[in-house]
């Protein structure tokens, strides 16, 4: 299934009817598996990645391999669907590795030559994380490991999913990166605040390595495609965020009346839908512009972060704060959203740094 617009072509922000089926088949998969109470008592457990919802995504529905062409053995899609799903992962805040697996390893391997791995990603049977900070914003410096005879030494902090990982995939000082199996290397877990995609310490000590390609296009490239779809997911947090608020207050009595009808709260809640789908608009387009390759990716990537982190943040906020009461209690789910856009709000790349890029790709200079 891939684009063939054309690079001058205006992009197209609206939903198919297949990404439309793909949300509703996507959806409904994780009603059943990553209902909020089961993510809380995940979270609780030690043991927050559903493995059940994993396999259920990538082997029963191949979602694993949105993003790799046919022949080397994906789905053959493109960002715009992978987006979608991001989008449900977001509105349900699936303790899944979609984002680190599915999309950003993917990516790196995509620019690699090792169709091998590549096809055990896109296939699910084996989970890939890039062993660079969460924090990285793409174009960022990253720390890199000392590759020595076939081994790896060094150590990484801040790995989103290197918990759940198969394989790790290591940028070295030589240049190159490097598939390493999980097993190989030492994961410890480090005190994250989103509970639903936990960041771990890894440590290689003469790690067996195999070189896949060069880190740095593979490296760039992933954490582009990473910051660029992450804006879906934080699309899905504030829609969230949003109906559930709206419906909260919808049923919430004071005085004998809905507490949605007073006036104030109907100012909070407009001003958030026009965030809410301002944000919906700029991570479409961004979604669009990897998909279609427009000279213009960069720009929209940079523009979707420095407005889709602040919104769904905002929106876990409010939703939060209107909740009254039961908004801060451990059982209501208000405080995972919160948590995870706080987060994400930091990962490839806080808004402040996506502005500076922003204003650097279309040459405004700062007063």
């Amino acid at each position: 299934m891939t684009s063939t617009t054309p690079q001058s072509a205006q992009p197209d922000l609206l939903y198919s009817q297949d990404e439309d089926a793909l949300r509703a088949a996507v959806r409904d998969l994780l009603a059943d598996h990553c209902d909020p109470a089961g993510v809380i008592a995940g979270t609780e457990s030690g043991a927050p990645y559903d493995r059940a919802a994993w396999k259920a995504l990538a082997d029963g529905m191949g979602l694993a391999g949105l993003l790799v062409p046919e022949e080397r053995g994906g789905q053959g899609a493109t960002h715009r669907e992978a987006a979608v799903v991001l989008e449900e992962l977001g509105r349900s805040v699936a303790p899944v590795p979609y984002l680190t697996s599915a999309v950003v390893a993917t990516e790196a391997l995509l620019a690699c030559d090792a169709d091998d791995l590549l096809a055990e990603l896109a296939s699910g049977r084996r989970i890939g994380v890039l062993a660079v900070a969460l924090s990285v914003a793409p174009g960022g410096a990253h720390t890199t490991v000392r590759a020595e005879g076939g081994v790896l030494h060094g150590e990484l902090t801040g790995i989103a999913d290197a918990a759940a990982a198969d394989v790790l995939l290591v940028p070295a000082e030589d240049g190159g990166l490097y598939a390493v199996d999980a097993q190989a290397a030492t994961v410890t877990p480090q005190v994250s605040l989103d509970l639903t995609r936990p960041v771990a310490k890894v440590v290689l000590d003469a790690a067996p390595a195999r070189r896949v390609g060069d880190a740095g296009p593979a490296v760039r490239r992933a954490l582009r495609a990473g910051a660029a779809l992450l804006a879906s997911e934080q699309l899905g947090l504030a829609e969230w965020s949003l109906t559930e608020t709206v419906r909260y207050l919808k049923e919430r009595k004071q005085f004998n009346r809905p507490v949605g009808g007073f006036q104030a709260l109907k100012h909070r809640l407009a001003q958030l839908w026009l965030e809410t789908v301002s944000a919906r608009a700029a991570a479409r387009n961004a979604a669009d512009a990897l998909a279609t390759g427009s000279a213009d990716a960069d720009v929209a990537v940079a523009l979707a972060q420095a407005y889709a982190a602040p919104v769904a943040v905002h929106a876990a906020e409010e939703a939060l704060q209107l909740h009254a009461g039961i908004g801060m209690t451990w059982e209501h789910p208000v405080h995972l959203y919160l948590k995870r856009a706080k987060a994400d709000s930091i990962a490839y790349g806080t808004a402040g740094r996506h502005r500076e890029a922003l204003a650097g790709l279309v040459d405004l200079q700062a007063p």
